[in-house]
């Protein structure tokens, strides 16, 4: 018995040393899970031509500022600046901190920013668009069904970019990359 616990100690011991492991599969989860659907999301949230970028369509509004846009007639121009950079920050956020984490660049940063996000998103589906009391969306911790899309999903998207946040990227990448050398 001894000899098997000793065993399982080195093992252990082995596993708590790599610390890499744990950094690099988070950001390979995070590109094999929610790369592309961040970026899809970014996509219908891009006006028209090459300026779409700088002028996000309507749908950016409607899903960014639900209830304000109906109270709007759907009409964007009512919208002041705050509302404008907000729905512009939004859009590019969609598309350039996935990639900073995907990339392992400014890493830390970068999944912070996704959980700031993340929880916006969240709160905007909860209140906005009036999934608050709907238990197949909205979920419900401790309950015996792990698929609801706000509670449940997005708490596992959190851990992973925490995970990120305290790891840092590991060393497959630009942080490391970049990193000056002692």
């Amino acid at each position: 018995m001894t000899a098997l616990l000793s065993r399982y100690h080195v093992f252990v011991d082995r596993l708590a040393r790599a610390d890499w492991v744990l950094a690099t599969l988070a950001r390979l989860l995070f590109a094999a899970i929610l790369l592309m659907y961040f970026w899809i999301s970014g996509l219908t949230k891009l006006g028209d031509g090459p300026s779409g970028i700088f002028t996000p369509s309507t749908g950016a509004y409607v899903q960014i500022f639900p209830r304000m846009m109906e109270a709007a007639g759907f009409d964007t121009d009512q919208f002041g600046v705050f509302a404008r950079l907000f729905v512009l920050a939004g859009t590019w956020a969609e598309f350039i901190l996935p990639a900073l984490i995907v990339l392992g660049l400014l890493t830390r940063l970068a999944a912070l920013g996704m959980i700031g996000f993340v929880v916006l998103q969240s709160l905007t589906d909860l209140y906005g668009h009036n999934a608050l009391g709907d238990p197949s969306v909205q979920g419900a911790w401790f309950d015996r069904f792990p698929d609801a899309a706000i509670m449940d999903q997005r708490a596992l998207w959190i851990f992973l970019l925490i995970v990120l946040v305290i790891k840092g990227a590991g060393p497959l990448s630009l942080d490391r990359a970049l990193m000056p050398r002692s």
